[in-house]
């Protein structure tokens, strides 16, 4: 959808690539790194001042402790740690629950490794977990759960009971957590982002992934984390040096600048700016018709489109760029087989003027 529509000339509210500006402190750092000569190989596991910066990130915001010289590794992307982390930590063979609607990278990354993804589709319409699907999901090839929270594409924040519920049975069955914690400043409504690592006996199971994609409006840079017990770290950075060698060096140092110096004011107004967003955004699906889910976090909206011409999910999403020039996702494409066919997902992470734009234009629709 990205590709038709750049061809067009149409608004894109269908990739999350977040065009919102750049914090400077995070800019004028990531030059002045490669001013200063910062261009070569780092560490496989990233630079010491970004692992220091990112420790006491954690520290910080969840009390959660890691050793930044073993237990911290910055990632090309959360999507790279997620890589290191499968090759890792999994074989083929395994399986992986993932929650439905599913982030598809998730699913892919998985399968391209032949390990299998399981699913257990959250109840709708406020996505909530039925935890006795969780519970028959179990298999004895079952090895980890993956929990996207804040969550792509439905915004669903997994509450503390689901994440409690989650937990227990990764210790009953002994498997890891991975999540994908990449949206943890974007909370609405007095919503509360739950790291499942801060639970009892999560900690030693819980490969944290998260990154400055989002937060700082980086998303090409290609710059995210992982934090996880001593005991798997090191397979996962020596899968990352493979596939990677190391996360691009200058950007590394503008990262580190970001959590160094940002005020807590800076994350807060970041969430408020991204509500005032959605709502713009859900104003006009609504008054295009198009009946949504609205987000608790993340950055991108559900929204029915069983109004729109087309029998598929393609369908509509072409037939909607072709008569308003805004690009948005078939829901289909987080969901199994013959799910999601009625559903567009739209991100609302754009700068302001081009985000009024396309909501004028849905209007017209």
């Amino acid at each position: 959808m990205t590709t038709e529509c750049d061809r067009i000339g149409g608004i894109n509210l269908a990739q999350g690539v977040c065009d919102t500006p750049v914090p400077g402190i995070v800019q004028e750092a990531a030059i002045k790194a490669i001013h200063e000569g910062h261009n070569i190989y780092t560490r496989c596991d990233g630079i010491a001042r970004l692992r220091q910066a990112i420790a006491e990130k954690q520290l910080r915001d969840y009390g959660l402790r890691y050793d930044p010289e073993c237990e911290v590794m910055v990632a090309s992307g959360a999507t790279g740690g997620l890589h290191a982390t499968v090759m890792a930590l999994l074989n083929p063979g395994d399986e992986v629950i993932l929650f439905e609607p599913f982030y598809g990278y998730h699913a892919v990354t998985l399968q391209s490794m032949r390990v299998k993804p399981v699913l257990v589709a959250l109840a709708e319409p406020d996505w909530s977990l039925d935890t006795e699907a969780l519970k028959a999901a179990v298999t004895p090839q079952t090895r980890a759960i993956l929990l996207n929270t804040p969550a792509n594409p439905s915004g669903k924040v997994f509450t503390l009971a689901e994440t409690e519920a989650v937990a227990q049975l990764c210790i009953e069955h002994d498997l890891f957590l991975i999540t994908d914690e990449i949206y943890e400043y974007f909370i609405y409504d007095g919503a509360r982002h739950v790291a499942p690592a801060t639970l009892p006996g999560m900690r030693e199971r819980t490969i944290v992934l998260s990154g400055f994609s989002k937060t700082y409006s980086v998303t090409g840079w290609r710059l995210g984390y992982a934090t996880a017990d001593a005991r798997w770290m090191p397979a996962m950075s020596h899968f990352h040096d493979l596939t990677y060698v190391c996360a691009p060096a200058p950007f590394q140092h503008g990262a580190a600048a970001g959590l160094e110096y940002l005020p807590p004011s800076f994350y807060t107004q970041l969430a408020a700016d991204h509500q005032s967003k959605r709502e713009r955004l859900l104003r006009a699906l609504e008054a295009a018709g198009m009946e949504s889910s609205v987000p608790s976090g993340a950055y991108y909206v559900l929204a029915q489109a069983t109004r729109l011409p087309g029998k598929t999910g393609a369908e509509k999403a072409r037939n909607l760029l072709a008569t308003t020039g805004v690009a948005a996702v078939a829901g289909s494409a987080f969901f199994r087989a013959g799910r999601g066919e009625d559903l567009l997902r739209f991100c609302f992470a754009k700068k302001d003027g081009e985000l009024d734009e396309a909501c004028d234009r849905l209007r017209r629709l």
